[in-house]
């Protein structure tokens, strides 16, 4: 695939954030419908997917590949906790403080990576776009979870396992294993349904996060170094970050690309979700998350484009 084919596929996926912007302005969808179309995306529609892409002969080297990618999704997720850390731990306004370092580690692996690697590679990207995936929902849960402080009382968000063993995106990753490991074939009903419901998932997320989107008024006071500074990290250093990794530690083919774009995937939308559990100002986690939504049309491909050459 070439930097073209990949710049195409962003191009047709904001024209469908736009039909979502196009859908809110024309008050089709309003705040309740989107919060059940997401609710549907995570818990119903991503499992199909991530089923589907492993019901696929059993490979000894794509296996090895898969194993050695997921070595290189947690290292690079140390790096960057440890990195964030060190920049922003620093930072005396808390909610910013929290924002910035979710920001910058977790990218928006479910709603814009995963229907990203589904239209450019298929179900064989998909088999191992899950490795981002799961590191995503482990990390994001657990770590992630950690940095949102209750102001007022001071004590942390508590860590739930159970929710993270009990993610639907988890299990259906745990079960495809299981399917690709013993070569299972799904009866054909069932996975002819799996398959259809699986196959919405790019239009509808991309639906919804344009639907986000046109809810967002864009000022100058979105923008300050540390917002910057977070976009930055996010959409370009912690990708960069990965190609080197990746290649060390020897991932190649459709795995290494993959998990490279899966990394320059924008901020994460929780970080909205996670600063109003707070109580904190969501301003600024909108701010970024919108901010790095909107440039990741130009850094994915710079990414991408890094990772043929080094």
């Amino acid at each position: 695939m070439n930097i073209g084919q990949l710049i195409n596929q962003i191009a047709l996926m904001f024209c469908l954030m736009l039909v979502g912007i196009l859908i809110n302005k024309l008050k089709f969808m309003h705040s309740q419908t989107s919060s059940d179309l997401t609710n549907v995306l995570l818990y119903i529609v991503s499992p199909c997917l991530i089923i589907n892409a492993f019901e696929q002969p059993y490979s000894q080297s794509r296996i090895r590949q898969f194993i050695l990618a997921a070595i290189g999704v947690v290292v690079l997720y140390v790096i960057e906790i440890i990195v964030v850390k060190l920049i922003f731990g620093r930072l005396k306004n808390e909610n910013l403080k929290r924002i910035t370092q979710y920001g910058s580690i977790y990218s928006n692996a479910g709603f814009m990576g995963i229907p990203l690697i589904s239209s450019l590679f298929g179900s064989k990207g998909v088999f191992f776009a899950v490795v981002s995936l799961a590191g995503f929902n482990i990390f994001s849960w657990t770590q992630g979870v950690s940095l949102f402080k209750d102001t007022k009382n001071g004590t942390s968000e508590k860590i739930s396992w159970r929710q993270v063993l009990l993610n639907p995106n988890i299990i259906a990753i745990v079960l495809g294993i299981f399917i690709f490991a013993f070569s299972i074939r799904i009866p054909n009903m069932p996975n002819q349904v799996i398959k259809y419901v699986g196959s919405i998932n790019t239009p509808l997320s991309m639906i919804v996060i344009g639907n986000s989107l046109a809810n967002i008024k864009f000022t100058k006071d979105m923008l300050n170094k540390e917002i910057g500074l977070t976009i930055l990290l996010r959409n370009l250093i912690f990708p960069i970050i990965s190609i080197f990794l990746l290649k060390i530690i020897g991932v190649t083919g459709i795995a290494f690309y993959t998990t490279i774009v899966m990394a320059a995937c924008p901020v994460a939308g929780l970080v909205v979700l996670f600063t109003l559990q707070a109580h904190g100002d969501a301003a600024p986690a909108i701010s970024v998350m919108s901010l790095s939504t909107i440039l990741c049309l130009i850094t994915i491909p710079l990414v991408f484009a890094l990772g043929t050459i080094l």
